[in-house]
Formats: C-alpha cells, sequence, structure tokens
C-alpha cells in the first residue's frame, strides 16, 4: 500500500485513481516516468519548480497533499472494478473529512463518475461535496490518457489554482 501524502491546512488533497505498478515499487506517487501530475502541477504554478516523485514529502509545504481513490495498484486503472471503486470512494470521503481540504482534486473522471455514481460528471468543479470539501474534476495525467497533452492538464490544473484566490 501506498502511504497517503497529506499535512496540515491543505488546500488541495490530489486523488488518483490507484497506484501503478511503479509507485507501488518506488513508495513515490505518479512514479512512472511518463506520468504528466509532476510537471503540470508545476507548469500550473502550484510548486515553484518541478518535484520529482521522490519529492513528494514537500507536497504539504505547498499546501498539497495526494490519496488514491483505491489502494490496490495496478498495470491500469481499467483493471479495478465498479465494486472496488464505489467503495473506495466511500474510504475517500472518510480521509478527506478527517484530513479537512479546502478542494479534493480527483484526477481522472471515468473513475469519479464511478465511485461517486455521477455518470455525467465532467472536467471542473462540481457542486456536490466529498467529505466537506469542494470537488473538482481533473483529467488523469497517465501517459496512457491521450486525449489530454501536457499544456491541456496543466491550464485545468490552473484554473483550480485560480479558483483558490
Amino acid at each position: 500500500m501506498l502511504d497517503d501524502v497529506i499535512g496540515p491546512s491543505l488546500d488541495v488533497l490530489f486523488c488518483g485513481i490507484n497506484p501503478g505498478l511503479m509507485s507501488e515499487a518506488t513508495g513515490h506517487h505518479f512514479a512512472r516516468p511518463g506520468n504528466r501530475f509532476w510537471p503540470a502541477l508545476h507548469l500550473s504554478g502550484f510548486t515553484p519548480r518541478l518535484l520529482t516523485p521522490a519529492e513528494q514529502h514537500l507536497l504539504p509545504s505547498y499546501g498539497l497533499g495526494i490519496t488514491n481513490i483505491v489502494p490496490r495498484p495496478s498495470a491500469k486503472a481499467s483493471e479495478l472494478s465498479r465494486q472496488e471503486l464505489v467503495e473506495g470512494g466511500a474510504e475517500l470521503a472518510a480521509r478527506v473529512a478527517a484530513a479537512g481540504p479546502r478542494v479534493l482534486a480527483v484526477l481522472g473522471v471515468s473513475a469519479y463518475r464511478t465511485a461517486f455514481e455521477r455518470p455525467k460528471a465532467r472536467i471542473g468543479p462540481r457542486e456536490e461535496r466529498v467529505g466537506g470539501a469542494r470537488v473538482w474534476v481533473l483529467p488523469n495525467p497517465s501517459g496512457l490518457n491521450a486525449h489530454w497533452t501536457l499544456a491541456t492538464i496543466a491550464a485545468e490544473l490552473s484554473r483550480l489554482r485560480a479558483s483558490l484566490d
């Protein structure tokens, strides 16, 4: 199991779908070299420089954290069952309530739709709350998600960042 990166007074708790095999092996979130999370986080202005996965412990100093909907690692998110996502969504709501971030940013619209039974959800801010936090759905930064480029993922992260002010 990959440990959450959570600290006090978080502005944003980023939530991946589940850890990839590289993340499981290294103990670092979004560790696969083709994953665009870390570059997009920097390009959007959330971090002053490009962090490596091994520097994930620095995120709380920027008011940021990371968790996952489902703790089980897999090669692809498509290997997860609907039941795992729904159960993971319920467990995530409890973690969010305990951590108290201002915003829960879910990285993966399809997983969000399933986990929270919101079949028409789109990228962007949501009206509902999870664990008391505002929700913002973002594109999955995996290199397997060819529909979104680094620039467009960073632009969505920038929209989220601007909403915090």
